[in-house]
C-alpha cells in the first residue's frame, strides 16, 4: 500500500517537474523567437514608413502612414533592378555547376573498388580542416583571369568537400542491383549515373540545390573580392553599399539621377535581398532536414 502511494507521489512529481521544465523551454524558445523576428519586423515596418517617422521613433512595428517611396525608387533605378537580375542569374547557373561538379566527383569516390580512392578521400577531408586562405585563393582566381568575371563567384566555392561526402555515402547505399543489370543491358559508366543513379537520387538533389542556391544568393565576401565594377554588382554587394556610411557616393557611382531616401530605401532593399530565403525555406524545410540525415551511415 504504502509503495503504491510513493509510485504515485513519485508520478505527480515527475509530472509536474516536466510541465515545469516544459514551461521554462518553452518561455526561452519564445524569448529567442522574438529576438530574432523584432529586428525583421522593424526592418519591415520601416521599409513602409517616412523618413520623419524613421528618424522620431526608435523602434516601432506598425508605421502610422504606409508609404511606398522607398519600393519606388528601388524599381525605377537601373542599378537595382541590374543587381537582382544578375544574382539571380549567378544563383541559377551556379547551383546548377556545383551540384553537377559534386555529384560527378561524389559517384566514382562511391566506388571502393576506384584506384587511388583513399588518397583522393584523405585530400577532400584535408580540406574540411585546412583551407588556402584568402589571399592565395585570390590570386589563383586573379592569375586564372577571373577577375571581374561572374565565374569568380560560381568556381572557386563549386564543391563543398562536407556535401561531396554526404552524397558519396548516399550513392555507396544505392542497391548495386540496379547498376549491374544497367551494365548488363549495355549501359556505359556515364549511362548508368544519368539514367539510373540521378534518378534515384532527386531527393538529394533537391536538398543540395537548395544548400548552393541559399549559399550563393547570400555570398557577400566573394563578390567583395573579386568583381570590382559597379554594373556587375549582386544584390548582397548593393545591399553592403547602401547602409555602409558612403552609401550616397556609392549610388551617385552607379545611376547619378538616383535621389534616393535615406534610411527607407535601406529597409527597402534589405527586405528584398531577404524576401526569397524567407519564402521558400518554409516550403523546402524538409529537404534541409532530410539532408542533414541523409549519408549518415557509416561505410
Amino acid at each position: 500500500m504504502k509503495s503504491m502511494k510513493h509510485k504515485k507521489l513519485n508520478t505527480e512529481y515527475s509530472t509536474v517537474g516536466s510541465r515545469v521544465f516544459d514551461a521554462i523551454n518553452v518561455a526561452v524558445l519564445v524569448g529567442l523567437a522574438l529576438i530574432t523576428v523584432l529586428p525583421l519586423l522593424y526592418v519591415l515596418a520601416g521599409s513602409f514608413a517616412g523618413e520623419s517617422e524613421i528618424s522620431t521613433r526608435p523602434f516601432f512595428l506598425w508605421p502610422e502612414k504606409f508609404v511606398t517611396e522607398s519600393y519606388e525608387y528601388i524599381f525605377a533605378t537601373d542599378a537595382f533592378i541590374r543587381a537582382l537580375l544578375t544574382t539571380v542569374i549567378v544563383t541559377a547557373v551556379g547551383t546548377v555547376v556545383q551540384v553537377l561538379l559534386t555529384f560527378t566527383m561524389a559517384y566514382p569516390l562511391a566506388k571502393r573498388y576506384l584506384p587511388g580512392r583513399a588518397l583522393v578521400l584523405n585530400l577532400i577531408i584535408f580540406t574540411l580542416v585546412f583551407t588556402g586562405g584568402m589571399i592565395p585563393t585570390y590570386l589563383v582566381v586573379r592569375d586564372l583571369g577571373l577577375l571581374d568575371s561572374y565565374w569568380a563567384l560560381i568556381l572557386p566555392l563549386a564543391i563543398n568537400p562536407f556535401y561531396l561526402i554526404i552524397v558519396k555515402s548516399f550513392f555507396q547505399e544505392l542497391p548495386q542491383a540496379l547498376e549491374e543489370a544497367a551494365r548488363i543491358d549495355g549501359c556505359n559508366e556515364m549511362g548508368v549515373f544519368f539514367k539510373i543513379v540521378l534518378p534515384l537520387s532527386k531527393p538529394i538533389i533537391a536538398t543540395f540545390s537548395l544548400f548552393y542556391a541559399v549559399g550563393i544568393w547570400n555570398d557577400y565576401m566573394s563578390p567583395l573580392l573579386y568583381i570590382t565594377d559597379p554594373n556587375k554588382w549582386t544584390l548582397q554587394i548593393l545591399v553592403r553599399q547602401l547602409v555602409s556610411t558612403d552609401a550616397a557616393n556609392a549610388l551617385s557611382q552607379m545611376d547619378r539621377t538616383w535621389v534616393p531616401p535615406e534610411q527607407g530605401l535601406k529597409f527597402a532593399v534589405v527586405v528584398i535581398a531577404t524576401l526569397p530565403i524567407l519564402f521558400f525555406y518554409p516550403f523546402l524545410q524538409k529537404h534541409f532536414t532530410k539532408g542533414v540525415l541523409i549519408g549518415g551511415v557509416k561505410e
